[in-house]
């Protein structure tokens, strides 16, 4: 095998670790996250969330010394929008799985994919084939069947609302993510989210913003540490891979909220639950595998359809 085609197959492998590594740490921030949403409001540990990440994000750029280079923008306007669309995300987040199951929440949030796709016509003017439609309908099915409209006790049923609009969200700030990333760097994305975002969060948590009591620091600690790991191997997947070959294995993070949910609530998943989830990976994966497939065509015109 020529050593570019080795060295290209080993990149791939780092970048699906980098993946796997990301999607773990997230879990673990986001189950920390939940423990903290049992004593304060929702925007003041979506404020904290921000805030404690911020603060290991920093230390490479002090130790480097580049802040002019690292933290330059084009556009200030739309890191302030995608600020905003941030928080309401976390906000969503914390309300749903407060109330909900890791699981319950995590199966709303991956239909994300699913609503970056169709949010791609009328932001981006992208172009969707009718197949693909068919998946993005069959997915959100899926989460119906999670939702169970009517069928929720009051609480519950708010909580998932809260998880969709979350959705709503943070696939709105992806889709920007893909616009902003053509000018700025990586360093100056996760920055300007998370100081705008805690700043928002911060100000809109003033009302009912509860002092941290002493044995939730270790907790807040937990959420910045693997907020800004998680982070740094996110980038380094998609860095190292193309998104058809990291995408999928954010799926993963399925297993580690089953896992989660079981050993420390003792919460067991529902059949509607599993199958709800099933189908929502299934149709994002077919999006994945169907957008792998017309980049080859567009990069290989006489090939056949891989």
């Amino acid at each position: 095998m020529p050593e570019s085609m080795t060295h290209g197959a080993q990149e791939r492998l780092r970048g699906i670790a980098s993946m796997i590594a990301a999607v773990f740490v997230f879990a673990i921030m986001d189950a920390s996250l939940k423990r903290l949403s049992t004593q304060y409001g929702m925007f003041q540990v979506a404020c904290m969330r921000s805030v404690s990440s911020l603060a290991f994000i920093c230390l490479p750029i002090l130790w480097r010394r580049n802040w002019r280079e690292s933290l330059w923008v084009a556009s200030p306007t739309l890191h302030g929008v995608r600020a905003v669309f941030t928080i309401f995300m976390l906000g969503g987040f914390i309300y749903a799985v407060r109330r909900l199951s890791l699981a319950e929440t995590y199966s709303v949030f991956l239909c994300a994919p699913l609503l970056m796709t169709a949010l791609s016509v009328p932001l981006l003017g992208e172009a969707v084939p009718v197949k693909r439609w068919i998946a993005i309908g069959t997915g959100l099915g899926g989460v119906l069947l999670i939702l169970r409209p009517g069928r929720q006790p009051v609480g519950s049923a708010l909580a998932l609302l809260a998880a969709g609009g979350g959705t709503i969200c943070y696939a709105l700030s992806a889709l920007m993510v893909r616009k902003l990333g053509r000018t700025d760097s990586n360093t100056a994305l996760v920055f300007w989210v998370l100081a705008l975002g805690g700043a928002a969060g911060g100000a809109l948590a003033v009302p009912e913003w509860r002092p941290i009591a002493p044995g939730d620091w270790p907790w807040l600690a937990l959420v910045g540490l693997s907020g800004a790991l998680g982070q740094y191997w996110l980038t380094d997947a998609f860095r190292r891979a193309p998104p058809s070959v990291v995408g999928p294995f954010e799926y993963t993070s399925m297993v580690w909220a089953f896992a989660i949910d079981w050993i420390f609530w003792s919460a067991a998943p529902t059949g509607a639950l599993v199958l709800g989830a099933a189908i929502v990976i299934a149709s994002g994966l077919y999006v994945i595998v169907d957008e792998h497939r017309m980049a080859q065509l567009a990069l290989n015109p006489g090939s056949p359809p891989p």
